[in-house]
């Protein structure tokens, strides 16, 4: 049934391939793609966490990272660091250390996932033992039950199967759509199945060579059209709706996508037109070209933080600071005379699109 209703809506998968080719092509302009990687990993781990109740805005995560206080409480940020770095080790284990996406793989991720934040008390790297639900206060009202404990390492065992079934029947994506609905309805850990879920999808974009860099957020689509994303999983559990999840989730695809392409290209602009105007400061250019490549990977910062960072006297910094300030390229945004901090407010304010908290 899937399979026939995706024949007859073919152009919708092939509009997908096409707009996942032409974000990865986008790679290809980029002068430092790993400044790329890293803001695009900061900004999926954000959003999906933001589908969960986190209130991380991605100013906190910036701000947590450069040692600064963030305006939610720790644990929010440090559940979104805790994807950042599952992430990056998901990749690393799959490319440099070429290990197969597996079970084993999959528990380790969840370890990394919940290391020191919330639900680290819940056997992190550890199929659960015990039965879970989604909604509801207890399985007697919950919206969905998933099979019982017992079961798991079966059902989990088939769904690894299913990743290496060469079978040219399913396209990709549409295997990458069934491999999500049905890792998230076994639910196989105690907590952060949700978080690793998304993950997962981001990885198999990866390794079966969709995309060359993880720059795809498909979380953006799936936080805006959140109330419809659970609907879906749970019509495919309850009605077999395969079809009409597979219609989402390429439609997912697809806009976040094309809004990842168009997202890149206001970047590289932004970046463009701030080191052009850098340039006329004259003599003070060097020096503040060096703090705004610091600010690209941290647009949120202070004169003792880039005075460490960069090897210069606090005065120097400040002079580029102040003449990028003059140019409106940076904001001062606590308007004190001591502590001040500074954020790269153009290009911050294109990241943050579409990552305000629910």
């Amino acid at each position: 049934m899937i399979l026939r209703g995706l024949m007859q809506r073919s152009s919708l998968l092939d509009k997908a391939i096409l707009a996942i080719g032409k974000l990865d092509a986008m790679s290809d302009f980029i002068p430092d793609i790993n400044l790329f990687i890293y803001l695009y990993v900061r900004k999926e781990a954000l959003l999906s966490s933001q589908i969960e109740g986190t209130q991380s805005s991605l100013a906190d995560i910036f701000l947590h990272e450069s040692h600064l206080s963030p305006s939610v409480p720790i644990e929010d940020v440090e559940e979104v660091t805790n994807y950042v770095l599952a992430i990056n080790y998901a990749l690393k284990r799959v490319r440099k250390d070429q290990f197969p996406i597996s079970l084993r793989l999959i528990k380790e991720i969840h370890q990394v996932l919940l290391k020191g934040a919330r639900g680290q008390e819940k056997n992190p790297g550890e199929f659960r033992k015990s039965q879970n639900w989604i909604g509801g206060t207890k399985p007697g009202n919950a919206v969905f039950v998933p099979p019982p404990p017992e079961q798991v390492m079966d059902l989990m065992g088939d769904l690894e199967k299913f990743i290496h079934d060469k079978s040219p029947h399913i396209p990709s994506l549409v295997k990458i759509a069934m491999f999500h609905v049905q890792f998230e309805s076994i639910h196989p850990f105690l907590d952060g199945n949700g978080r690793l879920g998304r993950l997962l999808i981001t990885l198999l974009l990866c390794e079966w060579g969709y995309l060359r860099h993880p720059i795809l957020y498909l979380s953006y689509y799936l936080k805006l059209n959140r109330q419809k994303y659970y609907e879906l999983l749970q019509k495919v559990r309850m009605e077999g709706l395969w079809e009409e999840w597979t219609r989402f989730f390429l439609e997912a695809i697809i806009v976040s996508a094309e809004e990842g392409t168009h997202a890149t290209k206001r970047l590289l602009q932004a970046l463009e037109k701030s080191e052009q105007q850098i340039q006329l400061l004259g003599k003070g250019s060097a020096s503040a070209l060096k703090v705004f490549d610091f600010m690209k990977r941290h647009p949120i910062t202070t004169i003792p933080i880039l005075s460490r960072s960069l090897d210069l006297s606090p005065h120097t910094v400040l002079k580029a600071l102040e003449g990028m300030k003059e140019m409106s390229i940076i904001h001062e945004i606590t308007g004190k005379k001591r502590g001040k901090v500074y954020t790269f407010h153009t290009y911050l304010d294109i990241l943050e699109e579409g990552s305000q908290a629910l």
